[in-house]
């Protein structure tokens, strides 16, 4: 511990490690208090810069939405890939991010490479950014924000006429509920959308958890949103929304955070210094806007209960009305949107997962295992595996057939079957789900109950502070007194204290500058730094225990308020009755029986592309997993094919919804009809075939979906064992003598292991099909060169099965 020099020289021994950490102490704190003037800096010149987005990326603006009849203080920015990126396709599907408007500005969706916005331009998207300017219009209002957004939306299916799919929409938090509405109104407008870390079931939760759901009670209601706005001159300040998410933490933001910047002052400063660029930039919203938001989501919850509509009445915000496949992101370590409150609204909309089928609704949701709310969108982690996957799956999750999924995205195993159809390093399959299992992640509903009491204690304390004090406040203030308010406040204050605006810090800059260059860090074994680092933890977890004695002293309070029967009956909320339930409605049943009048016609007509779907679907009854190698061998054989059959995605999609409407109406009666779809013998084989190998993508076949197969040759009338031995490598069939010429190249492009359907034999010039309008295609397809037909493939360079699916997909061949 002492300096073996100074001992040997015959001096007092000096005790070396207090001496290194003294030094690294006083270094490190003026690095610290100079990246906070940094900070302070940063957020001047961004005030006076006008706020703009923390983008990392390139953007113009397009259009603005301050222009349009009905005013918003929004804009739809086409964001320029960088360098290092492919050039954006126009015929590939666009991406769409809505940011929040919760206190902070836009950006945090491309705030850095690894984000929603970098995912998309590495894979040659399109990509747009909905941003918001730091000032709400005048009489804005919500309806006029999805006004706004909805003519974004718009704009970009105008500039992508010919994109393979509607746009992909992700709505980050706040921004995720706005999306919901607006895909309720407008479906036309919207591809799959993405509700990341989205708030739509705002009383659900968990005892002892999520304590931020009983802030609205324990206040008494909105009228403090009211209150705020008031003070503020008509203008609610989003510092306000901040301080109450860093309020939740208070070991973080009292204590972790600012030792995380000191312990790591040589290193963090950076990330740090972009991270409050965007956490300082605080936004207003009108008074109008918040009391909105307050009354109607908040504390109201009349999303999912389907009372919220336009201001004349003529549009109702229906979730059931989205038609585009709905994807939820949540996560458990995300203490301002749990999961409950993320899904919740599935339960409340859906009785069970046969409600979600016959309103033909795909719902998709992933569950991150420890991720925070701000991590959901700014993890380098999350957007390299959450986002990319499903990203690479958009076209699989526009497809899947309506119902409840759960995505499961997992590394891909050394011995995984089928990875020449895996694209990136994980492999993302969909699981069939039920309500039931969305209701077990909660711990019960009965606790929502007394959010009924606040919302009716809300709304008389609501109408009280509007008739009495709302008047005298709005009659003395003015924008100064408003001003000054904001200014005041600590999350304001404490960057313009601490920033070149105080002339007393004038010498911190040089002195750091000093330091910088002298600077001599401790290292990690020293007794004192590791001393340090105790005490830490032990802060962090005293300020922990804190946080979690007041969370159970207002869970506790809240309870005894707002569970009493007594206060109930006072505030007029009837006792609790039946479990809420979905009961079907004349409209829906009357609905229901006309679409199976419509569909029985389909039953015994349709293409051939009908008739391989409807034999896929039949076979994989029960499977209960979804996954993309199937559909990716698909989407190479289409590609392959493309010229001579065109089938685009949005072909796909109608079909396998109809087949799979058809399918479990009547599974017996579309068995039969498919001897009608594929009325000549080569195709009935062809397709029988592919859905075969399609299966065994996964892995063996399942004795059941064997079954199936062979229930499925005999309406056929196929030999089942022979046409199995027809694709086996071992005994493949022997080619007639105008094939020969093609095999060799054949042989060429298969591998050791192909699969069994990339053996199926090609069409047969001298055998041409019953069907005259198809016989032509197939020849017109052997003339071309295998060269020239190459579909972009991973590992074999060919795409399997590429003259299977050129006569099952030939959409002219009616049946």
């Amino acid at each position: 511990m002492w300096s073996t020099a100074a001992v040997q020289g015959g001096k007092l021994p000096f005790p070396q490690p207090l001496f290194d950490y003294w030094l690294d102490a006083c270094q490190r704190g003026i690095l610290y208090w100079d990246t906070l003037y940094q900070r302070g800096a940063t957020y001047l010149q961004h005030c006076e810069s006008g706020k703009p987005p923390v983008l990392v990326f390139d953007y113009a603006i397009i259009m603005d939405g301050r222009d349009l009849p009905d005013p918003a203080n929004y804009a739809l920015a086409a964001i320029q890939p960088p360098a290092g990126c492919p050039a954006t396709d126009p015929a590939k599907r666009p991406f769409v991010v809505i940011d929040p408007r919760a206190g902070h500005g836009p950006g945090i969706g491309g705030f850095k490479m690894d984000s929603e916005i970098g995912i998309a331009l590495q894979q040659g998207h399109p990509c747009y950014f909905v941003m918001f300017f730091p000032q709400p219009v005048p009489g804005q209002t919500i309806e006029s924000v999805a006004k706004a957004e909805g003519h974004f939306l718009k704009r970009v299916n105008e500039l992508h006429p010919d994109s393979d799919g509607k746009p992909f929409v992700i709505g980050n938090c706040q921004g995720g509920w706005a999306l919901a509405m607006l895909a309720s109104v407008a479906p036309e407008l919207v591809g799959p959308i993405l509700l990341a870390g989205s708030p739509l079931s705002y009383w659900a939760g968990v005892r002892g958890k999520n304590p931020m759901r009983y802030a609205g009670g324990l206040t008494g209601g909105t009228w403090t949103a009211s209150l705020a706005g008031d003070l503020g001159n008509g203008h609610f300040d989003g510092a306000h929304l901040v301080e109450n998410f860093e309020k939740l933490d208070p070991a973080n933001t009292l204590w972790k955070k600012a030792y995380n910047l000191y312990a790591k002052v040589d290193t963090e400063p950076k990330r740090y210094l972009d991270f409050e660029r965007w956490w300082g930039g605080h936004y207003l919203l009108n008074k109008a806007e918040m009391e909105w938001i307050s009354q109607k989501l908040f504390v109201g919850n009349e999303l999912v209960q389907g009372k919220i509509a336009s201001h004349d009445g003529k549009m109702r915000v229906d979730m059931r009305n989205i038609r585009s496949p709905i994807m939820v992101f949540a996560s458990w370590g995300d203490n301002i949107t749990p999961p409950q409150q993320a899904l919740n609204w599935i339960a409340d909309l859906y009785d069970n997962v046969e409600d979600i089928r016959n309103n033909e609704q795909t719902i998709v949701y992933c569950l991150h295992n420890k991720v925070g709310h701000l991590g959901i969108f700014v993890s380098a982690g999350v957007a390299n595996k959450e986002h990319s996957e499903f990203a690479s799956a958009l076209d699989l999750i526009d497809v899947l057939a309506p119902g409840l999924y759960e995505a499961v995205i997992e590394d891909i195993a050394p011995d995984a079957p089928g990875q020449e159809y895996i694209e990136g390093r994980y492999i993302i399959r969909f699981e069939a789900r039920d309500v039931s299992d969305i209701l077990a992640l909660d711990d019960g509903r009965e606790d929502e109950r007394a959010f009924e009491v606040v919302k009716r204690v809300s709304e008389i304390n609501q109408g009280v502070y509007d008739r009495f004090v709302s008047p005298a406040l709005r009659a003395a203030s003015n924008e100064a007194s408003a001003r000054l308010l904001r200014e005041l406040h600590p999350a304001r204050f404490e960057r313009a204290l601490i920033s070149p605006r105080n002339p007393w810090l004038w010498w911190l800059p040089g002195l750091a500058a000093q330091v910088r260059e002298q600077r001599r860090p401790v290292s990690e074994d020293n007794p004192l730094w590791q001393w340090q680092e105790r005490v830490s933890g032990w802060i962090g977890q005293s300020l922990d225990r804190y946080r979690d004695s007041r969370d159970a002293a207002q869970e506790q309070l809240f309870r005894a308020i707002y569970e009493s029967p007594q206060l109930a009956t006072l505030v007029g909320v009837p006792p609790a009755g039946e479990p809420r339930s979905q009961s079907l409605t004349w409209e829906t049943r009357e609905l229901a029986r006309l679409k199976r009048e419509a569909l029985d016609p389909s039953f015994e007509h349709g293409t051939l592309a009908d008739g391989f779907v409807r034999l896929m679907l039949y076979v994989s009854i029960g499977i209960g997993v979804v996954d993309e190698r199937p559909f990716n061998a698909i989407r190479r054989v289409m590609r392959d094919v493309r010229h001579e059959y065109p089938l685009t995605l949005m072909q796909l999609k109608d079909i396998v919804r109809h087949q799979v409407a058809l399918v479990r109406l009547d599974a017996p009666r579309a068995l039969r009809g498919l001897a009608r779809l594929l009325p000549d013998a080569r195709p009935r084989h062809q397709a029988w075939l592919l859905a075969r190998d399609l299966l065994a993508l996964n892995g063996p076949i399942p004795a059941e979906h064997q079954a199936r197969l062979d229930e499925v040759a005999k309406v056929l009338e196929l030999d089942a064992d022979a046409a199995s031995r027809s694709a086996l490598p071992a005994a493949p069939a022997k080619p007639a003598a105008e094939e020969k010429p093609a095999q060799p190249a054949a042989k060429r492009s298969a591998p050791a292991k192909k699969p069994a359907m990339a053996k199926a034999p090609a069409a047969k010039p001298d055998q041409p099909s019953k069907s005259p309008r198809s016989s032509a295609k197939p020849a017109a397809a052997k003339a071309k060169p295998a060269s020239a037909r190459k579909a972009p493939a991973k590992a074999n360079g060919q795409a399997p099965g590429a003259s299977t699916l050129a006569d099952v997909g030939n959409k002219q061949g009616k049946a």
